[in-house]
């Protein structure tokens, strides 16, 4: 036997511990006792994200979810899957994992919102080479802090001991949301058009894509975690990277009720330049002002320090625009004034233009905002 798999079922791990399999799995470096204690340590963590339609109990073997209960009348079901990606690197190698896992739920909920979903159920997957029950509860503490600003259920997961997979203290965490939607009220909606606006909702920082850009340039400025971030003195480096990735569901459901919306784009790997297009019909652009809005230092301190053009950048990171938001001209004010009033900051980018040909996303003034 290669790996185990410990999960939220206690009583099969238990009858394992006790079992001659169980000692010979401790010789071969998995520690089915150190899985139970998690699961214990997780069970309050999950019990605080219950919600209508789910309770968050865990111990069966799948999780059930009342979509009547929850209010839906003719939903279609809408899932994600996603990780964090190497900022996982940054966590262990500063020892500080109670953020990552908000990072995980956030690149999952924020996926489902932009076609109009309301989250519902999240699951995980940890793996490690030797679990470190404290490391991995920061972990989950920090799902179950994303699955309650989601407000989605954490309804279960896997934690997954596999000697000899992973070097000494490292870890990978994948996610699964489910959520619901309306059949009538499914984004992107078909009538976008030439003159609508483009909103962006602020980023907290470059939330969890390019790290492996970002780590580099890490080392190649002999920078150390502990040290106070270049582009923020007031905080270290590793709590300024480490930073979570904003999740915008509670504002964006908002904003979706009150049929202010028409089409949604979460900002992650492609940058602005690549996610933007997933959600514009064909013929359509938009053309955004990178003047418009104010990124956030870290985007500024990665152009210069690695000698990032404004193409790449952009196709990049979210240089401070985590969501794209577009919306008729006569639902601008009304949009602002719903995400602003749920603590969102937000900014007037852009504007959708017929673009028959040639790229779909024009970013001008560039030039003035990321100096190389």
């Amino acid at each position: 036997m290669g790996e185990v798999t410990i999960s939220t079922t206690p009583i099969a791990n238990a009858a394992a511990s006790s079992s001659k399999e169980g000692r010979a799995y401790a010789e071969a470096g998995v520690d089915i006792d150190a899985g139970n204690a998690l699961v214990d340590a997780i069970k309050p963590m999950a019990k605080a994200t219950a919600r209508i339609g789910a309770d968050a109990g865990l111990g069966g073997f799948g999780a059930l979810f009342d979509l009547k209960a929850a209010g839906f009348k003719d939903p279609i079901l809408v899932s994600t899957t996603d990780g964090v990606g190497t900022k996982l690197k940054v966590a262990i190698d500063a020892n500080k994992h109670d953020t990552v896992g908000i990072d995980l739920v956030a690149m999952c909920v924020n996926d489902l919102i932009v076609q109009g979903a309301e989250p519902l159920l999240f699951l995980d997957y940890f793996a490690t080479g030797k679990l470190d029950v404290a490391a991995a509860s920061e972990v989950i503490k920090g799902i179950a802090e994303g699955c309650k600003q989601a407000g989605c259920a954490l309804v279960g997961g896997e934690t997954a001991e596999m000697p000899g997979m992973y070097g000494k203290g490292d870890y990978d965490l994948a996610g699964f949301a489910v959520g619901a939607v309306e059949r009538d009220r499914v984004l992107p909606r078909q009538d976008i058009v030439a003159g609508d606006i483009v909103l962006g909702l602020a980023s907290s920082g470059v939330h969890s894509n390019g790290f492996s850009l970002v780590r580099k340039l890490v080392a190649q400025e002999k920078l150390s975690y502990d040290q106070p971030a270049p582009f923020d003195p007031a905080q270290k480096l590793s709590a300024a990277l480490l930073t979570p990735t904003r999740i915008y569901v509670r504002a964006m459901l908002q904003a979706i009720k009150a049929d202010a919306v028409k089409a949604m784009a979460h900002i992650t790997g492609g940058g602005l330049l690549e996610n933007i297009p997933r959600v514009l019909p064909k013929g359509i652009g938009v053309r955004l002002d990178a003047k418009s809005w104010q990124a956030p230092p870290v985007f500024r301190w990665m152009a210069q320090a690695g000698n990032i053009d404004a193409h790449e950048m952009a196709r990049t990171f979210n240089c401070g625009i985590g969501m794209a938001i577009i919306v008729s001209p006569d639902k601008v004010e009304q949009a602002t004034q719903i995400l602003t009033g749920a603590g969102e900051k937000v900014y007037r980018i852009g504007i959708v233009e017929h673009r028959p040909s040639g790229e779909q996303v024009i970013l001008d003034n560039t030039d003035k905002v990321w100096p190389c």
